[in-house]
């Protein structure tokens, strides 16, 4: 019996609406299921890369300017010398990254998805020839269909939240590792803006003090954190917290009561946030799929599964590098041993006058091959 769908989604995030639109746009017929609403008080935003924006470009989802800031200069250190920083200039781009206002994305997105005729939202699975599963880190889908979850928890939580600053952001993305925590300002509100996202890796014990401290207290933290770089600073959403873990499940592909499936995002990996890669990571695992499904030989069908083992590979291997840095940094900023704390700063004074080596980092982290120009320059 020909099923009525092509494909189910089961999560309705930015990878699985993202996904969606994409596959809707190439002609096969979606079920989306979402059985949640949107988070209320929702204080994330993401970097992502140029890759990234032209996936989101593609499906018109992209925000305005007042929603996703253009990164013009990042700037890394820690309390005793060490000192890295990366601009756009010297990548030759418009801009290293931009931040997005998370619930501005995700309206863009469900709002497109809304006028799909191709999508099919609905609140429970729906048989289809092939079942992707996009429901984020805790996915009971995944669970389910018995996937071996390998975590691998940090002694470490992330407190997220939004301020005003007294001073311009002026395009410029900040963060500080000191004395095993890790603190970054991502900025908000557009080219003159002064409003940043926080992102606070810390001890368990410190998150809970720090969420549930005093707004005027909590603000006199993160102003002492940041060694007052960004002056007086107030509190402008509340405080979520939540552990951090490096993750990746066993199999991203396989079937499960004859229902052959895929994981994509974070059902299928988690890193640590200090890189900013993650939801970058998760719209590449869309955009190898969309490839893979969207190419395939027109005899192949969408659950062949040597067709569904290209994208397993490719994604995977491309994790395997990704995750494994970022875990290394992750081990290495979180020491605080006198003597790895001066070989630490050391070395990124070596790496920030290391010419072609930050060269080839910095283009990595902006989606794009090093030895190779990105696609093409983008208006802030």
């Amino acid at each position: 019996m020909v099923k009525k769908f092509d494909v189910c989604i089961r999560g309705a995030g930015i990878v699985g609406l993202s996904l969606a639109l994409h596959l809707a746009g190439k002609q096969l017929r979606i079920t989306l299921v979402a059985d949640e609403t949107p988070a209320a008080n929702d204080v994330r935003a993401y970097a992502l890369n140029q890759v990234s924006r032209e996936l989101l470009e593609s499906v018109r989802c992209w925000p305005d300017a007042a929603h996703a800031t253009a990164v013009l200069s990042m700037q890394v250190q820690t309390a005793d010398g060490g000192y890295v920083a990366f601009s756009a200039t010297e990548q030759d781009t418009s801009a290293l990254n931009w931040i997005v206002d998370v619930p501005v994305l995700e309206s863009r997105l469900r709002e497109a998805v809304r006028f799909q005729p191709l999508i099919e939202v609905v609140a429970a699975p729906q048989d289809a020839a092939l079942t992707i599963v996009c429901e984020g880190r805790a996915s009971r889908t995944r669970e389910e269909f018995g996937v071996d979850w390998d975590v691998t928890p940090y002694v470490q939580s992330a407190l997220a939240t939004r301020i005003h600053c007294s001073k311009s952001h002026e395009q410029v993305a900040l963060q500080w590792f000191d004395a095993g925590e890790i603190l970054a300002f991502l900025p908000l509100d557009g080219p003159q803006g002064s409003q940043c996202a926080i992102v606070w890796s810390v001890s368990p014990a410190r998150a809970q003090q720090l969420q549930s401290a005093p707004d005027a207290e909590f603000c006199q933290h993160l102003e002492t954190a940041s060694h007052g770089r960004m002056g007086s600073i107030t509190l402008a959403g509340t405080r979520n917290v939540w552990p951090l873990q490096h993750a990746q499940a066993k199999r991203w592909i396989g079937t499960s009561a004859g229902c052959s499936w895929v994981l994509a995002g974070d059902a299928a990996h988690n890193m640590h946030p200090l890189a900013g890669q993650g939801l970058n990571v998760g719209l590449a695992d869309v955009r190898e799929l969309v490839r893979v499904l969207t190419t395939k030989a027109s005899w192949r069908a969408l659950d062949d599964h040597r067709l569904l083992r290209q994208y397993e590979r490719a994604r995977k291997a491309e994790f395997a590098l990704m995750g494994q840095a970022n875990d290394a940094l992750q081990q290495l900023f979180t020491q605080d041993h006198p003597g790895l704390r001066a070989l630490r700063n050391w070395g990124m004074n070596q790496f920030e006058r290391s010419g072609s080596i930050k060269h080839w980092v910095a283009r990595r982290a902006m989606g794009a091959p090093s030895t190779q120009p990105l696609h093409r320059k983008v208006s802030p």
